[in-house]
């Protein structure tokens, strides 16, 4: 697992670069605030649920959550099920926020 910073992935999102992202917090979070990533709740990745995502498997997907915590249990669980580059984002969507 990797870290990346809120400022790193905004100026690479800002440079055009197609990335993946996951949410791994829950719908009502999601709902108050994201930044258009695709939503799997962390209890959905824990029991192995990530159909959806099979196809990132060999690409680099950046995990985020509120603070941090829960996306790096979700990089940790995802690269036990074969995904070979996970990158937490430091500070979650608290730190996406703070840029704004």
């Amino acid at each position: 697992m990797q870290t990346i910073t809120a400022e790193e992935l905004k100026q690479r999102i800002n440079q055009g670069e197609q990335i993946h992202i996951l949410d791994v917090r829950e719908p009502h979070e999601y709902e108050e605030t994201n930044m258009g990533a695709k939503l799997i709740p962390l209890g959905q990745i824990m029991a192995g649920q990530i159909d959806e995502i099979e196809d990132w498997r060999d690409q680099e997907l950046i995990i985020h959550c509120r603070s941090g915590m829960r996306s790096m249990q979700a990089c940790m669980m995802l690269e036990s099920l074969g995904f070979q580059k996970t990158v937490n984002l430091a500070g979650g969507i608290l730190a996406w926020n703070a840029l704004a």
